[in-house]
């Protein structure tokens, strides 16, 4: 009998691997090449005379979304949350449908005109070989990015929040709406905090030291962002503007109506 359920056992794991998809990676290694070498990266912002009238909208090669750029004067920003549908990607226009293509929507605290550090968690979204993923994070930068040990499907509602409570600690907090499921990370870093930025942002992030083929997301819509301070909160409106800008193609769309921002791949 024992022999036989192990036969059978052995038959079944093989009948499953023959089915698994060829060539799409297994969580284990997309947790070893996220260890290895996924990073987000500070705003890298573009100087360009291509900007549009709307003197709110600047122009980046790694995040597109929403930046409140300092806090109330004499306060730092020490929460940032958001809410977000998980949406599901393709490959960009002329992309090869056996290609990798992934993005990554977050909630953060600095990395825009403080580059020092950033603490931030997020969802990334990849498409390979025709084949989506999905994988929730944490990072304080200018560490590595760690997942989230939580599902994510598509069209999941994700909740994703940051707080520090000092400038080298904080907490990343995932909650998938949809599931019930919450993950929470207690965080710490010789990298200290400067408070000055909010951030609601999809980016095009590293692995290695260059960026990943960007993903066509359709749409992440952020809704109750909020950034708060020890005495205030504010809602994403007095934010700026920013689209993903490469090789000379506007990549974003970006727009912002009180605390729901509106971030389309074009």
């Amino acid at each position: 009998m024992k022999f036989s359920a192990i036969t059978l056992s052995y038959a079944l794991f093989a009948s499953y691997v023959s089915a698994a998809p060829r060539g799409h990676s297994t969580l284990e290694e997309r947790i070893a090449r996220r260890a290895a070498a996924r990073s987000s990266r500070p705003n890298q912002r573009i100087e360009t005379s291509d900007r549009s009238n709307d003197t709110n909208v600047s122009y980046s090669t790694n995040w597109s979304g929403a930046v409140i750029t300092s806090p109330p004067s004499g306060q730092t920003f020490n929460a940032v949350s958001a809410s977000f549908v998980v949406p599901t990607p393709k490959a960009p226009s002329g992309g090869s449908s056996r290609g990798t293509y992934s993005a990554s929507a977050w909630v953060g605290i600095d990395g825009d005109t403080y580059q020092n550090s950033i603490l931030q968690t997020g969802v990334d979204f990849t498409i390979e070989n025709g084949v989506v993923s999905y994988d929730a994070w944490y990072e304080w930068f200018p560490d590595y990015a760690y997942d989230f040990s939580i599902q994510i499907n598509e069209g999941d509602t994700i909740k994703a929040s940051v707080s520090s409570t000092t400038s080298t600690s904080g907490v990343a907090v995932i909650e998938n709406v949809t599931t019930g499921k919450t993950v929470t990370k207690s965080l710490t870093s010789s990298a200290a905090l400067g408070g000055q930025n909010a951030e609601w942002i999809v980016e095009d992030y590293e692995e290695g030291s260059s960026l990943v083929s960007l993903a066509n997301w359709g749409s992440v819509v952020f809704t109750g962002a909020t950034a708060s301070t020890k005495s205030s909160t504010l809602d994403a409106s007095t934010a700026s503007i920013i689209d993903i800008q490469q090789s000379g193609k506007t990549l974003t769309s970006v727009t912002v109506s009180g605390s729901t921002v509106t971030d389309k791949y074009v």
